[in-house]
């Protein structure tokens, strides 16, 4: 085959596909196997979201008499609500695909599967079954990351969903099984139980959230096993497809669902690109080793985003992004990308949101630290949303005064969560951020105020 040779090769549409102008004299090849966009907007955090707000709005209306009202939740349109999400999400991934297609003269766009076959040279398995060659001056790799499928007798035949899948179905489930426990499986076991799904949810672990700070492990893990049937500690050992559904068996027990999510985390595409035949290093568990300039172990190849940490965050894949870009094209002028502060969230229900160290890290790393927690019940904005579960904790390392960490649980917990990633990044300390700035009151912010004086 002829090697088609470019100034920077880009294997991943996602982040991968924020090419800045100032590479538009570049000759730039862009290769995606997979739906223009990235899991962001197809699979993953956009439509998500999308399906969040309607559950967040039938879980409301089922619970109005605590506000006095007299509402209730009648249903949900499916179909309706799906389509309502994809009508945008599909034309927006089309349309991006079309522009890198044929409306950006310096891009040429290969949809197949890119694998090494030496130094910065890829063979690309065409999605229409042939094959091509091409190869880069410069690299960038922002391939991602795919469903990891468990090891469970009878899975591969009964015809499961993954976060891939779950929100294109063609009717809301009576009854959804979710095998797993983490971010993806919390927020769909909220969509479809708040919809009205009869939801089970198996997790290996004893609590929901493992990863978290263990105080917010615990209280998530107790709210949500208020709607959705938790079996904890244990997975399903055999799994079968018979004529009332799907059959789950845990230990002794059989559990029939009609559908069956499998969320038991996401895998780099590290092997899939067969980083290793490129000369790349990467860590045991696939991600390659990128530096805080997204360089890789060989030169003039990057990576950013799900194949390059285990965040698995879009907005740290975009801050990844825009460093790589810049370093690819200014070799003398190089940017590095802080880990300092990087916050996640969970869009369930209850909402979560954390940043820096858990209170056990802070434990483990000998760090000397006062914790501050307060209870959206101590401020004026808890008692108008009749809250008495939801909280904040704050944590503050006592020689520096800076705050190492941070975790919210209950409504708006991702916003609330801000002015502490900017306190955290920018190294403001903890009694300045209390004590010299306004909180306006009642605002719901006054319970991060407040958690950050109790640390004091």
């Amino acid at each position: 085959m002829e090697n088609e040779q470019f100034d920077l090769v880009i294997i991943g549409s996602g982040s991968g596909n924020s090419i800045p102008e100032y590479l538009s004299d570049w000759n730039i090849a862009i290769v995606e196997r997979g739906v223009y966009g990235g899991t962001c907007l197809n699979v993953g955090c956009i439509p998500s979201k999308m399906f969040v707000l309607p559950a967040d709005a039938a879980l409301a209306a089922a619970n109005g008499a605590k506000l006095g009202i007299d509402t209730q939740f009648n249903g949900a349109d499916f179909p309706a609500i799906r389509d309502r999400v994809f009508g945008r999400i599909d034309e927006i991934s089309a349309g991006g695909r079309d522009y890198r297609a044929t409306g950006s003269p310096n891009v040429t766009l290969f949809e197949g599967t890119a694998a090494f076959v030496g130094d910065k040279v890829f063979r690309v398995d065409m999605n229409d079954g042939s094959q091509r060659m091409i190869s880069g001056d410069k690299v960038l790799l922002a391939a991602g990351a795919r469903p990891v499928v468990p090891q469970i007798s009878g899975l591969a035949q009964v015809g499961f969903h993954t976060s891939d899948t779950i929100m294109r179905l063609d009717d809301l489930p009576k009854r959804l099984g979710i095998i797993g426990g983490g971010f993806i499986a919390v927020e769909m076991g909220h969509v479809f139980s708040g919809l009205g799904s009869d939801v089970t949810l198996f997790n290996r672990s004893n609590t929901l959230l493992r990863g978290f700070d263990d105080d917010i492990a615990a209280r998530f893990t107790e709210l949500f096993g208020d709607r959705v049937n938790l079996h904890l500690g244990v997975v399903p050992t055999h799994v079968e497809r018979i004529a009332d559904g799907i059959a789950l068996t845990v230990g002794a027990e059989t559990v029939i669902v009609d559908e069956l999510l499998v969320a038991t985390g996401r895998e780099p595409n590290s092997d899939l690109v067969d980083a290793k035949s490129g000369g790349l290093e990467c860590h045991q568990r696939g991600t390659v080793v990128v530096d805080d300039t997204m360089a890789t172990t060989v030169e003039n190849v990057w990576a950013i985003g799900d194949i390059a940490n285990s965040y698995q965050l879009k907005h740290l894949a975009n801050a990844e992004a825009s460093v790589a870009f810049w370093n690819i094209a200014h070799p003398n002028d190089v940017r590095h990308q802080s880990y300092k502060a990087v916050p996640g969230a969970v869009f369930s229900n209850p909402q979560v949101a954390s940043v820096g160290l858990t209170e056990q890290e802070a434990v483990a790393q000998g760090l000397p630290f006062k914790v501050g927690k307060r209870d959206y019940a101590g401020t004026a904005y808890g008692w108008a949303i009749v809250d008495e579960t939801s909280f904040a904790k704050v944590l503050v390392n006592t020689e520096t005064g800076l705050i190492i960490g941070a975790h919210i649980l209950g409504p708006q917990a991702a916003t609330l969560i801000q002015p502490i990633i900017q306190a955290m990044e920018f190294d403001q300390r903890a009694d300045d951020v209390a004590r010299k700035v306004f909180y306006i009151h009642p605002a719901l912010t006054e319970v991060v105020e407040n958690a950050i004086l109790e640390a004091l």
